[in-house]
C-alpha cells in the first residue's frame, strides 16, 4: 500500500515541474518505475492483490460464517434444520485447519423448498461472484451427463475437473444438481476425492467442499413433518437426529436416486444429510413478500393473499404444504405487478 501511494504522489510532482526540467523520455521512464513498484507492492500482498482481482477464498473465515448467517436468517423461510446445520458446518470446516476430509454436504426435500437457493448462499458467503466464480463449479444431472451410455466417458471428464480445478484452488466448490435424476455409478467416481487422502498423484482435496442437491428423500422428510403436525407438535421441534439416519437409508436404497447403493454413503463420506422439510401457506407468503421488496416496489397485502391462494397444497384433505414451495412465485409476480 506504502508503494502505490508513493508512486500516485510522484505524478504530480513530475507533471508540475517546468516544462524543459524534464525530457519526456524520462518522464515515461519514470512513470513506467512508479507503475512497476506499484504493481509489485500490489502483488506482493495478496490481501491487496485479491482486492483488485478474484481469489481462491477471497473472504477470512469468519466473514464467510457471518454472511452466510445473515443471509438465511433474511431468506430462508421454514427450514430450521437447515440454518442450524449448514452454518455449524460451514464455519467448522473452515475454521479447521487440520481438516482429515473435503466438506460434503447433500440436501434433500421437494422442489422449491431452497436446497439451490441455500448452495447459491453458500457459494456467495465463500466468493464474492458466487456460482459466477471461477472456482465454484455447478453440474445439472440432465445438462452434464444425459446419456447413460455415455457414463464412463463422464466419469473420466469428471475425475479430470475436479482434479484440475483443485490443483488451481484447493477451496473449490463444487455443487451437484439433481441427483435424483444422475445415473446410478457415476457418482462413485469422485469417491477418491472425498475419502481421507492427504495427496491423491500429489494433489490434497482436503479443503474443498462439495455439495448435492437432491429430490430424493423428500417423501420419508414429509412424512416425519406431517406426523409432527397430527401429532400437535411445532415443526421446530423436529431434530436432525430424528432425520439423519432415516434420509440416509432411504436414499441409498432409491433406485431412481445417483446416490442408489453408492461408496459415497456406503463408506460415510457425506458430512451432513440435510433435510428440507415441506413449506406451508405462512412460509409462501414470506416468499412473496421477500421477493417484492427485493424488486422495490410496496407490498400489496391483497396481492400477496391472491399468490399464496393460488398454490397448490398436498395432502389433498389437510392443504397443508406447497407441492411447489416457493418456486412459482417470481413468474406469479409477474403476472398480478406491472412492473
Amino acid at each position: 500500500m506504502k508503494l502505490l501511494r508513493a508512486a500516485l504522489a510522484l505524478l504530480p510532482l513530475l507533471l508540475l515541474r517546468p516544462a524543459g526540467a524534464v525530457e519526456p523520455i524520462s518522464l515515461g521512464l519514470a512513470i513506467a518505475g512508479a507503475a512497476a513498484s506499484a504493481l509489485t507492492g500490489i502483488i506482493s500482498y495478496p490481501r491487496l492483490y485479491c482486492y483488485f482481482r478474484e481469489c481462491c477464498l477471497q473472504r477470512h473465515d469468519q466473514r464467510v460464517a457471518a454472511v452466510l448467517q445473515e443471509n438465511l436468517d433474511k431468506k430462508l423461510f421454514g427450514q430450521h434444520l437447515v440454518g442450524k446445520v449448514v452454518v455449524k458446518a460451514v464455519k467448522g470446516f473452515l475454521n479447521n485447519t487440520k481438516a482429515k476430509k473435503p466438506l460434503a454436504l447433500s440436501l434433500h426435500g421437494w422442489t422449491g423448498t431452497g436446497k439451490n437457493f441455500v448452495s447459491k448462499i453458500i457459494a456467495e458467503s465463500i466468493y464474492k461472484r458466487g456460482l459466477q466464480s471461477k472456482y465454484v463449479h455447478q453440474f445439472v444431472a440432465t445438462l452434464h451427463f444425459p446419456h447413460a451410455h455415455s457414463i464412463n466417458l463422464y466419469k473420466d471428464q469428471l475425475q479430470s475437473w475436479i482434479r484440475g480445478n483443485v490443483s488451481i484452488c484447493p477451496r473449490s466448490l463444487f455443487i451437484f444438481d439433481e441427483m435424483d435424476k444422475m445415473h446410478a455409478g457415476l457418482i462413485d467416481s469422485i469417491k477418491p476425492f472425498l475419502d481421507y487422502y492427504e495427496f491423491l498423484d500429489g494433489v490434497s482435496y482436503r479443503q474443498a467442499i462439495f455439495i448435492f442437491l437432491s429430490n430424493a428423500g423428500a417423501e420419508k422428510i414429509t412424512e416425519v413433518a406431517l406426523d409432527f403436525w397430527r401429532n400437535g407438535r411445532r415443526r421446530e421441534d423436529i431434530q436432525l437426529t430424528e432425520m439423519q439416519n432415516a434420509l440416509s437409508v432411504s436414499v441409498f436404497n432409491n433406485k431412481n436416486s445417483g446416490f442408489w447403493h453408492s461408496t459415497l454413503i456406503d463408506r460415510n463420506l457425506i458430512d451432513y444429510f440435510v433435510p428440507f422439510l415441506p413449506l406451508e401457506y405462512k412460509h409462501v407468503k414470506m416468499c412473496v413478500r421477500v421477493e417484492i421488496e427485493s424488486r422495490g416496489y410496496v407490498v400489496d397485502e391483497d396481492i400477496l393473499t391472491r399468490i399464496a391462494d393460488e398454490m397448490t397444497y398436498f395432502p389433498r384433505e389437510e392443504r397443508i404444504y406447497s407441492d411447489k414451495g416457493c418456486k412459482t412465485v417470481d413468474a406469479k409476480l409477474d403476472y398480478y405487478y406491472d412492473f
